[in-house]
């Protein structure tokens, strides 16, 4: 069954070649060219997916990404001709799901597609079938809701950090390595891995740390990764 897919491209040759290969795969498909539309397509159609150019006129793709992640949780797939590691890490900060620089093949474009919404409709298969709450120290996930607690107070995560949380609470005190939280990340692009994952880590522990730079629960284990750890919170 096919999904809901907005395409914001302000290049209209770029995004028709999207629209194809999207609707050759059978997923109903909207296009607009600047963020303006953007937001009020996805506001009034509510897609399940939003392909999104950066670079447009009228409201750029990281303003758009900022307010739709406050409004809804549609899955973004940023586009970007910026390669630089500083973009792909503010996108992934708003909520981007996957970043995919230009030039790119409409294949692999396809691929990240589909992995973003199988995922999609695995966590939608969970939440259906009940799956519970993950508690590991102070740090509640709860898989089928997507949501995550510290003392019992929901603190706010992008789906990415969520994922990281979520794989590491299915197996406290196990160590991951960066590459293995990458593949839970739904697969950002290659060429910054390392630095996209420490960046997640690092605004979770802002997040669920009493200490951040000294953290209690979200450990770096040195010359390996990171590990979930259900260790006493040091006091403020």
């Amino acid at each position: 069954m096919g999904a809901r897919v907005l395409v914001a491209d302000d290049d209209p040759r770029q995004a028709e070649v999207v629209r194809r290969y999207l609707s050759a795969d059978g997923h109903e498909t909207v296009v607009v060219h600047d963020g303006r539309a953007a937001l009020d397509a996805a506001r009034r159609w509510r897609p399940d997916l939003l392909v999104l150019d950066v670079m447009m006129p009228a409201l750029d793709g990281l303003a758009v990404c900022r307010t739709l992640h406050r409004e809804s949780d549609v899955l973004v797939l940023m586009l970007t001709a910026r390669g630089s590691e500083d973009d792909l890490l503010l996108g992934l900060e708003l909520g981007a799901d996957d970043y995919l620089t230009k030039p790119y093949s409409p294949r692999e474009l396809m691929a990240r597609v589909r992995t973003l919404l199988r995922r999609a409709s695995s966590r939608g298969a969970a939440a259906a079938a009940g799956v519970g709450l993950r508690q590991v120290g102070r740090v509640g996930i709860d898989l089928a809701s997507h949501q995550v607690s510290v003392d019992g107070r929901p603190v706010e995560c992008t789906r990415g950090e969520f994922a990281i949380l979520a794989a590491m609470a299915e197996q406290p005190e196990r160590v991951f390595t960066r590459a293995q939280l990458l593949h839970h990340t739904r697969g950002i692009d290659r060429s910054s891995t390392e630095r996209t994952i420490d960046v997640h880590v690092m605004n979770l522990r802002r997040k669920i740390e009493v200490d951040p730079p000294r953290p209690a629960q979200l450990v770096t284990v040195y010359g390996v990764g990171y590990k979930l750890s259900a260790g006493a919170a040091r006091p403020a």
